[in-house]
């Protein structure tokens, strides 16, 4: 099978942990180590999310007295990529000894007429006390939000219309190659009306949309969303709390799961089921073989009576 799988953005740091280098070093052996045997078996593309990596970054490009001004959000994102990047690579060839495994910087196109640009949302950055976050807005044009007990830089997050290096990652991919890409949704860049060069934004793409798009470009047999929990619940955190052992994309769509959250994987599988037809699954990590296998994780279907 051609599977892409999506790595949450616990894979490389677990919740509360510190952003240190040796901490992402010391986890990407976990990742490796659960997606091996995958490997062994089958083609295989690694999504993986950017999320602390990003803020980190950003604060510290906010902070640099010698800059004219912060580096942009895409070029920030085009670093994570390599950084994260060159982490996996590494415990994925020490684990597949012979195996071609490669990094790729991967680009998203987005439409310039996505509403997303006129409703920034995702945070990025440091979190300032209102002076400075009035003073940062002025100064860069950014739109900020009051964020627990300060405030944060927002910008958009429009949809991934398309993955710009999925001919590349196939050609690879035919060639016996693990492919680690699409990294925090890949740059998102739009197109000029006139002559179609490509420019890009200051703007994220969620990643696991991302990977639901690469995935159909791939005509992929399998999405595979990895997360710090074995299932989708039903009530999460409540009394009633259950899990979700298989669904449609209708049945993930109404339960309206936390667009903080679960949200975006539950659509991201969702898009993936309905768009192609083909399987999905949302699960833990250290589960990976075994949701492939049917033996844990939601596993997403198309709905058989559909029109």
């Amino acid at each position: 099978m051609r599977i892409v799988v999506a790595l949450g953005g616990n894979a490389l740091l677990h919740r509360g942990e510190r952003t240190d280098a040796d901490i992402q070093r010391d986890n990407t052996v976990r990742v490796a180590t659960a997606l091996a045997a995958l490997a062994h078996d089958h083609e295989l593309v690694v999504t993986h999310g950017n999320v602390p990596q990003l803020d980190l970054l950003a604060a510290q490009s906010t902070a640099d007295a010698a800059l004219t001004a912060p580096y942009p959000v895409d070029l920030l994102g085009a670093q994570t990529q390599g950084m994260i990047g060159t982490l996996l690579v590494r415990v994925l060839r020490d684990v597949l000894p012979g195996r071609r495994v490669v990094t790729l910087v991967t680009h998203t196109r987005v439409r310039v007429d996505d509403p997303a640009f006129e409703n920034p949302t995702e945070l990025v950055g440091a979190i300032y006390p209102e002076r400075p976050a009035r003073f940062l807005a002025a100064k860069h044009g950014w739109h900020m939000t009051e964020y627990r007990h300060g405030w944060r830089r927002v910008v958009p997050a429009p949809s991934p219309e398309r993955i710009l290096e999925a001919d590349t990652v196939r050609v690879l991919l035919e060639l016996g190659t693990v492919v680690v890409c699409g990294g925090g949704g890949g740059v998102p860049v739009v197109p000029d009306r006139a002559t179609g060069a490509l420019s890009a934004v200051e703007a994220v793409v969620d990643k696991d949309l991302a990977a639901a798009r690469l995935a159909e470009e791939l005509k992929a047999d399998f999405l595979l969303v990895l997360t710090d929990v074995p299932n989708v619940y039903a009530g999460y955190g409540s009394p009633d709390q259950r899990p979700v052992l298989d669904a449609t994309p209708a049945e993930l769509r109404a339960a309206h799961y936390p667009q903080q959250s679960m949200g975006p994987k539950a659509e991201a599988a969702a898009r993936f089921v309905e768009n192609i037809g083909r399987l999905a699954a949302i699960g833990a990590l250290d589960a990976a073989y075994e949701i492939v296998h049917g033996r844990s994780g939601t596993l997403v279907r198309p709905d058989l009576f559909a029109a």
